[in-house]
């Protein structure tokens, strides 16, 4: 069983924690783990992407082929269509539906939209008006982990969430908490 996960966002969104978290769970499993570089993170408001690829069996390269992706991870929609060349076939995007508006000539919300839905496997939800809901604003990287679980057979949801309470257990217990609700309220978004 092998599954690969791009994970992309804007910097100061939480990706690394996305990264971090999933690598902690695979770890936990016993998974063979490779993790590309993630670029852009010094830079708050710059593009970040990491390759995530977990594995029962030995995996040799660090980085996604181009067309094989099983899952697109987005905190930002357009950065969910700029890393689209690297889903495969049955490939799934998961994405929040708020745009990060960073550039000048940023797409209008409706087209961007609009591109998403015409995708055959895609699941995106506001995570950040969400994660305010819950009254935890910043766990809307969580939010978005729980949607990406319904389709990431590789991990359980309890796995998930025992490194959620491993990577934040030094945040004290509000902030696990609040992550492992942000989780949930994302898991259960996507029937």
């Amino acid at each position: 069983m092998k599954t690969d996960i791009k994970l992309s966002g804007v910097g100061g969104q939480g990706i690394l924690s996305i990264a971090t978290v999933i690598g902690q769970a695979a770890t936990s499993a016993g998974l063979h783990l490779k993790q590309a570089e993630v670029h852009g993170m010094s830079q708050r408001g710059g593009d970040v992407q990491s390759d995530l690829r977990l594995s029962d069996q030995a995996i040799c390269s660090d980085q996604i082929a181009l067309g094989t992706a099983d899952l697109i991870v987005s905190m930002e929609p357009m950065e969910a269509l700029r890393y689209l060349p690297w889903l495969g076939p049955d490939g799934v995007v998961v994405t929040s539906s708020r745009p990060f508006v960073n550039i000048p000539d940023y797409p209008g919300e409706e087209a961007l939209l609009a591109e998403l839905d015409s995708l055959p496997r895609v699941a995106r939800l506001d995570i950040e008006q969400k994660a305010r809901d819950l009254g935890a604003p910043r766990s809307a990287n969580m939010v978005l982990l729980g949607m990406a679980a319904r389709h990431m057979t590789i991990l359980t949801p309890e796995q998930l969430r025992a490194a959620i309470r491993a990577v934040f257990s030094a945040k004290g217990r509000k902030v696990v908490e609040d992550n492992i609700k942000a989780f949930d309220a994302g898991y259960e978004s996507i029937q």
